[in-house]
């Protein structure tokens, strides 16, 4: 996740000239939703892994146990966005929609964790994509208001 949680800090860099807190919050952020996002998308392509002999998560432990880490990294997630506001890096705005955009990830884990499906999968997906996105606009915001 940390090749893919570098851009939050250039993008800090180029607008600040330093790199601070808060743009470290946001790399910390960017490594702890790699996994649940990556995960839910290699359980949609398991099979195409299985066939090149890429081994994924899914292939290498199971759907089972890649669900599991989903849900344990999501909650990880959800308790480490809170961390910054007790910290004073954002505030309050910024808390509501970690809590919020965190509470349904966290749900929509969870309910793949019961029900493993293509479509849960598929949908844990697309949602990790717009929760931070989301999350990092309130980040954004909240420092505004």
């Amino acid at each position: 996740g940390a090749a893919g949680a570098v851009p939050p800090l250039v993008g800090y860099a180029a607008a600040t000239g330093s790199v601070a807190v808060p743009a470290l919050w946001l790399f910390a952020i960017v490594c702890l939703w790699t996994p649940p996002h990556f995960w839910a998308l290699a359980l949609l392509l398991k099979d195409h892994y299985r066939r090149a002999n890429v081994p994924m998560l899914p292939v290498v432990a199971g759907e089972r146990a890649t669900v599991r880490r989903i849900v344990a990294y999501t909650a990880l997630l959800v308790a480490a966005t809170a961390v910054p506001v007790a910290t004073g890096t954002f505030g309050l705005l910024y808390l509501g929609a970690a809590l919020a955009l965190g509470g349904l990830f966290l749900v929509m884990a969870w309910g793949l964790f019961r029900a493993p499906t293509t479509r849960g999968a598929a949908a844990l997906f697309h949602y990790s994509l717009l929760y931070l996105a989301l999350l990092f606009v309130a980040a954004a915001i909240d420092p505004l208001l």
